[in-house]
């Protein structure tokens, strides 16, 4: 039976008041685009039907659903991460709810609790929308702003996969480089939406949709779908609770309009580059390459085509933020995305606070034990701003952890990494294990003043490995006939470095990703602008006998941890070489039930041995261990291969 979690201090415990740790996956990565018609990123369309859409079947159909949360539970998992968007919710237009999608959803999470899987929601979004390289927020919700989305890709407001990509040449392609979709961010459709969404009320008060402030009028219809799906699942006690909105985006907010924003790759974008190039001005900006500063240039909208719908115009530009003078664009309040009156703006404490209130209340009005799952801007949280000092109560620290150098160039190597954005160098496995770990310890520190000081536990919410690494080399040998484990030797080892980080900081996690449909072409992949993080590939799945069968280098995720503990786990450590795992717990004999320790059969075939400390008592069961003891202090716990 899977029952409700609740966190202590730093801590997730059950209700017999062990700590937990939750290790699961994303359900899944096509999820982000609708299951018909077919919105997979790599087919062309122009989303003249984004109102009628439907997302039943995402993230599996029903008839299908139970062999994957089965092969999950089988590799060790006891959680899920269940995405949905607030497309899939609303995309029919403002309040009209896909009551069929809903049911669907309630029904997946409902078999989840049957396979022994915590769940908690997910609304996912990147880069906004669909419409604006992305996923998340359904098409009317442009219109509301002024925005008319089919103009994006011709101005370069965006930077689309289905705009630019060619499925009859298929593979790589220089129009839609590899991981580029993050470049949407610093493009005006992203820096618009966002800065009206969490800011519309002080940055474009004039901006009015049905008598509301376009903020709340964009919040009230976002937190309105989050409710409608709570409401669905409120009476599954394994439903643990929300995340807020994942990775949000600053937009515009605490920019100076003139000064660029520079990423490490892409052109550089100014807010004042991004609103003129909306109006209708052709921009000609630099582009930098990593490690090798600006490399060319780039011109965007020459047609001069503006992006604002017919008798709509730019709020920031009707209030005196800037103008075209002379032909050309000028700033006139350098600072109005920075300041408020006298107030400097602080996006946490600003916005990001009341949104994470705004959550907790919608989702505690239907289910007031629910926990909130927190994300703040993910490159905020790279340059060291953490979360708000007022979220509410009983929040998590759901931050995300890659290692980003291998996310985005899709390569690795065990012995040499170089980081893409600070350009440090390390050298062997355990100086790249270490970096993660230091990585991984620097997100848990953020969450050190959540929950009025007392800190939160840490769930990496995404955290994972691009299957396509290294040329797709492993795609390649399977294709040539190789079956042996060793062709996803280079997943396998950047997954076992990742999870070694993760067991030194005792954190929960979810990997990012389980996709249904992934498929062994670079066209392909999850489904959505080209990533390829599935942990299982129907390309994979050639033995409907075997619950291995689909797995991709699951040696390196498929390994013993402690799941719950009687009392609070103070280290754990698995040799995956070796096949020696090791624990210790500080007991709590005021804990009546055991410390359970998953021990995967892939890594034990033989079976295994223990050692434990004198006078506890311990029980094998399938891919299980037990123990309980009656004394307090110190329980030391080995595993080894037979």
């Amino acid at each position: 039976m899977t029952g409700k979690i609740d966190i202590r201090g730093t801590t997730f415990r059950d209700a017999a008041q062990r700590h937990v740790i939750l290790r699961g996956v994303n359900l899944g990565g096509d999820t982000k685009v609708p299951f018909a018609p077919d919105g997979r990123t790599h087919i062309p369309t122009d989303f003249a039907e984004h109102r009628d859409v439907s997302f039943v079947g995402r993230p599996a159909p029903l008839a299908e659903i139970d062999g994957h949360l089965a092969r999950l539970r089988h590799w060790g998992f006891n959680c899920l991460r269940l995405l949905t968007t607030w497309e899939a919710v609303e995309h029919a237009g403002p309040g009209a709810y896909d009551e069929a999608y809903l049911d669907y959803l309630a029904e997946v999470c409902r078999r989840a609790g049957q396979h022994g899987l915590h769940t908690f929601v997910d609304f996912h979004q990147d880069a906004w929308s669909r419409m604006s390289g992305g996923d998340g927020a359904p098409g009317w919700t442009f219109e509301a702003a002024g925005l008319d989305f089919s103009k994006f890709a011709e101005t370069g407001a965006a930077h689309l996969m289905q705009a630019r990509y060619d499925p009859a040449v298929g593979g790589r392609q220089d129009s839609y480089p590899v991981m580029s979709w993050s470049g949407n961010y610093a493009r005006p459709a992203n820096g618009i939406m966002w800065s009206l969404f969490f800011a519309g009320a002080d940055l474009a008060p004039g901006l009015k949709v049905e008598g509301r402030n376009v903020q709340t009028y964009l919040q009230d219809h976002y937190f309105g779908a989050m409710r409608a799906v709570a409401e669905r699942v409120a009476h599954l006690d394994h439903v643990i609770g929300f995340d807020t909105l994942n990775e949000p985006s600053s937009g515009y907010i605490g920019a100076a309009l003139s000064a660029p924003v520079v990423r490490y790759r892409g052109p550089i974008w100014s807010v004042l580059d991004g609103l003129a190039l909306a109006a209708g001005s052709t921009r000609e900006l630099p582009v930098v390459a990593p490690g090798q500063g600006v490399v060319g240039s780039e011109r965007f909208n020459e047609a001069g085509t503006s992006i604002w719908l017919p008798g709509r115009t730019d709020p920031f530009r009707d209030a005196g933020v800037w103008d075209i003078v002379d032909g050309k664009p000028v700033a006139l309040i350098e600072n109005h995305f920075q300041r408020v009156g006298d107030r400097e703006i602080e996006i946490n404490r600003d916005y990001m606070a009341p949104f994470f209130r705004a959550a907790g209340d919608t989702i505690r009005a239907v289910r007031p034990d629910w926990l909130l799952f927190a994300e703040v801007d993910p490159f905020d949280l790279i340059k060291g701003h953490g979360f708000p000092t007022d979220a509410p109560d009983r929040t998590v620290n759901a931050s995300h952890w890659y290692d980003i150098s291998s996310l985005v160039t899709k390569r690795f190597a065990p012995d040499y990494l170089k980081h893409v954005l600070t350009g440090e160098e390390r050298h062997s496995p355990s100086e790249i294990e270490d970096g993660y770990a230091d990585e991984m310890s620097r997100i848990a520190a953020a969450a050190s003043v959540l929950n009025g000081g007392r800190g939160s536990p840490t769930l990496l919410g995404e955290c994972g490995i691009q299957y396509d690494m290294n040329g797709a080399e492993a795609y390649a040998r399977w294709a040539a006939g190789e079956r042996d484990p060793s062709i996803w030797h280079a997943q396998s080892t950047a997954l076992t470095l990742m999870y070694n980080a993760i067991d030194r900081g005792l954190l929960s996690s979810t990997q990012w990703n389980y996709t249904v449909s992934n498929g062994n072409d670079p066209m392909i992949g999850d489904g959505w602008n080209q990533e390829d993080l599935s942990i299982w590939s129907v390309d994979q799945a050639t033995d409907p006998d075997d619950p291995d069968s689909g797995g991709r280098g699951i040696e390196g995720f498929c390994r013993p941890y402690v799941r719950k503990a009687q009392g609070t786990i103070v280290s754990q450590r698995f040799d995956r070489e070796s096949g020696v795992f090791e624990a210790r717990v500080d007991v709590d004999p005021s804990i009546q039930a055991p410390t359970e320790i998953y021990v995967p059969k892939l890594q034990y075939p033989d079976g295994f041995g223990s050692d434990v400390t004198d006078g506890a008592k311990t029980e094998v069961g399938d891919q299980t261990f037990a123990v309980l003891t009656t004394a307090a202090g110190l329980l030391s716990i080995r595993v080894e291969r037979r």
